[in-house]
């Protein structure tokens, strides 16, 4: 099969024949339809993840067709489309007994710990437990994204955010987890705040209905530009990930409110206001994606009318992901890249 493949941190990205994938027992191999590039992918190329080892295939969010069953599957079938989440929990141990795969301790993360998708076939481990049939009027694009940017901002807007009807959240990051957050938002029935420095970013937010626009170049305190909006956030959620923005997030709430931290720190060490959440009583949630056992609240969201198709501004082929993926340290492409590698 064509892969793309990189033997080094930061090094080329070259298109390859390398070997097909086999099912080992509990596997499915995958044709892949479509897979998003993430910002995620980006981090991995660049080396800041520990479970990578080089040579390596990237891509973590991805939709396929069931190609060759492993030995022990029994709820699946080739020519099944399908599509699982990110963390590939094993189904066993006390997280995923109580339907919490995405914080399993023996978990597998394709495009991380394993080859992932940015290959003609990738496997699914577990996959019982995690590949999750797509409902044929879900299209392949969207689909794809259900298995890290999508069901990742459900989790952190509805599950753990607890996000309600009339209250306020802040979205600090409009890139495809922001925007998709903005959207469940608006699903039920919130005013989104939503907070950027790009232009182009903000305009897309806007597109996916966010009710404010802040540019944070603009502002040099953007929590006391937030909280001056209906008294501050109820939830504020920060989807990029590095102090500066989760302290902001934090200060943009009003007491009692709830800050979720999707985007991962460069640094697993940082300085935030505790002093705050201690005297306004605020809660700090994180989210590492969702359980392939609740994808089914966002299928439905998408067949009711959801309509994400705004956030898609690319669409390349496997070839592309050589120059596509190191330039998103850039920043410069707003929106949700997909990549489109088999018919």
């Amino acid at each position: 099969m064509r892969a793309a493949l990189f033997n080094r941190f930061r090094g080329p990205i070259e298109v390859q024949s390398v070997a097909d994938p086999v099912a080992a027992p509990g596997e499915v191999v995958v044709d892949v339809l479509v897979a998003g590039l993430c910002r995620s992918d980006f981090h991995g190329w660049h080396g800041t993840d520990p479970d990578i080892v080089c040579p390596h295939v990237g891509g973590h969010e991805f939709v396929g067709l069931v190609r060759e069953l492993g030995a022990g599957v029994t709820t699946l079938n080739v020519g099944d489309r399908v599509v699982a989440p990110f963390v590939c929990g094993c189904g066993s141990c006390e997280p995923c007994r109580l339907g919490h795969h995405q914080v399993c301790r023996q978990q597998v993360q394709p495009g991380f710990t394993r080859w992932g998708a940015f290959a003609e076939q990738t496997t699914i481990a577990f996959a019982d437990v995690n590949a999750v049939r797509v409902p044929d009027r879900i299209d392949d694009e969207i689909a794809a994204l259900v298995g890290c940017r999508v069901s990742t901002a459900y989790r952190g807007v509805v599950e753990r955010g607890r996000l309600s009807a009339g209250e306020t959240m802040c979205v600090y990051g409009c890139g495809g987890v922001g925007l998709a957050c903005i959207a469940f938002a608006k699903t039920i029935g919130a005013t989104v705040v939503a907070v950027d420095v790009s232009a182009s970013s903000l305009q897309l937010a806007g597109s996916l209905g966010a009710d404010y626009l802040i540019n944070a170049s603009d502002i040099g305190d953007v929590g006391q530009a937030v909280r001056e909006l209906n008294g501050g956030a109820h939830m504020s959620v920060d989807c990029l990930g590095n102090e500066r923005t989760a302290t902001n997030s934090i200060r943009s709430l009003r007491p009692l409110g709830r800050h979720v931290q999707i985007g991962l720190f460069p640094n697993p060490l940082a300085n935030l206001p505790i002093g705050l959440v201690i005297r306004d009583e605020l809660e700090i949630l994180g989210v590492h994606g969702q359980s392939s056992s609740r994808f089914d609240p966002i299928f439905e969201a998408l067949a009711a009318g959801l309509d994400l198709t705004p956030m898609i501004t690319a669409r390349l082929s496997l070839d592309d992901i050589a120059t596509a993926l190191p330039a998103m340290a850039s920043y410069s492409t707003p929106g949700v890249s997909v990549v489109h590698i088999s018919k």
